[in-house]
């Protein structure tokens, strides 16, 4: 006996299904800012005092730690956002009449209302972490980027921070955990785009 025609199509059709499971699993996401992490409140889950030796700690991550971008202790936050206020000394000094000077400075606040600045933060990560603060970037919000308004500043590139996560898993009668190398994505730049 012969397969039918529609026998043998539903075999083939299913058949990339069966064999290429792996498209299932969880890929990651382009979303950005990075959501909160819901971590399990159980104690026996963070690492122990002697689990916490900075300079093995330091030794794994190697040439990833960088200072500019991650932190054992908590740092005070960056704030080097200057949108409106007095023309710098530069302009100021610039030959220009009166009326001049009020065309460029509206100019320059319009354009400084444009742009979209990287606006730094340092973010605890928890104690499942290290190191513990990495300084993430984000994109200012509260108003429109464009003239006339209706544009946004969102994420327009990433990168990602390798940092050390401790992973506890159940084997066996037993808890076995170890700090694994992860990668932490992080905004390391803004463009002014429409909403989506």
């Amino acid at each position: 006996m012969e397969p039918s025609l529609p026998v043998l199509l539903v075999l083939v059709l299913s058949l990339p299904v069966s064999t290429s499971q792996h498209f299932f699993l969880l890929r990651p996401s382009d979303l950005m800012p990075v959501l909160e992490l819901q971590e399990d409140p159980d104690p026996e889950l963070d690492p122990r005092e002697k689990d916490l030796n900075e300079t093995e700690l330091h030794s794994a991550l190697g040439r990833h730690f960088d200072p500019e971008m991650m932190s054992l202790f908590p740092r005070e936050e960056d704030r080097e956002d200057r949108e409106e206020g007095p023309l710098p000394e530069e302009l100021q000094d610039l030959d220009l009449d009166q009326k001049q000077k009020k065309k460029l400075r509206r100019r320059l606040q319009l354009w400084a209302r444009t742009g979209c600045p990287l606006v730094h933060t340092w973010t605890d990560l928890g104690t499942r972490f290290w190191p513990r603060y990495v300084r993430v970037g984000s994109c200012r919000r509260q108003s429109s980027c464009s003239v006339p308004r209706g544009m946004f500043c969102r994420p327009a590139r990433s990168s990602s921070l390798t940092v050390l996560r401790w992973r506890c898993v159940t084997r066996g009668a037993g808890l076995r955990c170890a700090w694994i190398s992860v990668n932490y994505p992080v905004i390391s730049e803004c463009k002014c785009a429409c909403p989506t």
